[in-house]
């Protein structure tokens, strides 16, 4: 960690306060939501939105642009990471074949300004669902080509990344999750920062123009030196995007929450990221990986490229 790196200004809230007014949302509701819920069902769809019980979900589905997180490969796990809502089991049902097709279609119909598409970890798969994955992207381009597509995708266990980036997304995003000291007790044990982050760096290895991304979540007893070594081993992986957030327990079988992390520490984390070179910083309670203001931010970088990529095939 740099040594001049401030210490934070504003010190977290223990857990035995209740919890802060700044995490309290509306229910969603409104013409918006109700018409991309019906059209989940009618195409069934499975969405970390409503799998992993999003906060922001009101905010996302309403409105022109309106943004979506679409999970393909089931909604079984084959991973068992203490912070996730996810259902987690040793063998999950085999892909369905025309899902990439219906994925397309649903994008298509829903008018979807960004999506996100993710996947559970299949590790019982030989390609870890790559090659799904991929064939999911390619039906999303046809279909929908004005659609910004960001893929949050598992680690591969080190492998197979090639053959997902055979249909390479806008925005490939790949979480760290937490601070390196809490890998192992928070995420699953095959998982780690360091092949989170040669995910990340292989990533622009393979396909250089992708724009990579990445998420850590607060309030899970990290300190702030390990937040800013965490922020700096990102930058070292040429991360373009990063989110930051609180930590929301789903169930009480998950990790517990350690603080409740204040605004007002969270932007000062966003000032640090943007010092450090992110070309985006989402920093804030609320947030999460998948968020919509970073997600407005991302396609405007990604559409002033496809119109710069335009006119130089005009000019030849």
């Amino acid at each position: 960690m740099n040594s001049d790196d401030p210490q934070p200004k504003t010190p977290a809230i223990p857990l035995k306060s209740p919890k802060p007014a700044w995490l309290k949302v509306p229910l969603p509701g409104g013409e918006g939501y109700a018409r991309l819920k019906t059209l989940t069902q009618e195409l069934k769809l499975n969405t970390v939105c409503q799998e992993a019980r999003c906060p922001n979900v009101g905010e996302c589905w309403k409105g022109e642009h309106a943004t979506m997180t679409i999970m393909v490969l089931g909604d079984e796990c084959t991973r068992r990471c203490r912070f996730c809502a996810v259902k987690t089991v040793e063998l999950a049902a085999p892909p369905d074949p025309d899902e990439p097709a219906h994925v397309g279609q649903a994008v298509a119909a829903m008018k979807l300004a960004y999506v996100v598409i993710t996947s559970v970890d299949r590790d019982d798969l030989p390609d870890g669902g790559a090659a799904h994955y991929a064939r999911c992207i390619r039906e999303v381009r046809e279909r929908a080509s004005s659609t910004v597509i960001e893929s949050l995708i598992p680690d591969y266990q080190g492998r197979d990344l090639e053959t997902l980036l055979t249909q390479p997304p806008d925005v490939l995003a790949h979480n760290v999750e937490v601070v390196e000291r809490l890998q192992r007790r928070i995420r699953d044990p095959r998982c780690s920062f360091e092949r989170s982050l040669e995910t990340l760096r292989g990533a622009k290895r393979l396909s250089p123009g992708v724009f990579t991304k990445s998420s850590l979540m607060l309030g899970l007893g990290e300190t702030h030196a390990e937040v800013v070594e965490s922020l700096e081993r990102l930058r070292e992986a040429q991360v373009d995007f990063l989110t930051l957030g609180q930590y929301l327990r789903p169930t009480a079988q998950h990790a517990p929450v350690r603080e409740w992390v204040t605004p007002e520490r969270f932007f000062e984390l966003q000032v640090l990221g943007e010092k450090l070179g992110f070309r985006y910083v989402a920093s804030g309670p609320l947030v999460r990986s998948s968020y919509k203001a970073g997600e407005f931010f991302a396609a405007r970088l990604v559409r002033e490229r496809r119109a710069r990529s335009g006119s130089r095939e005009l000019e030849h």
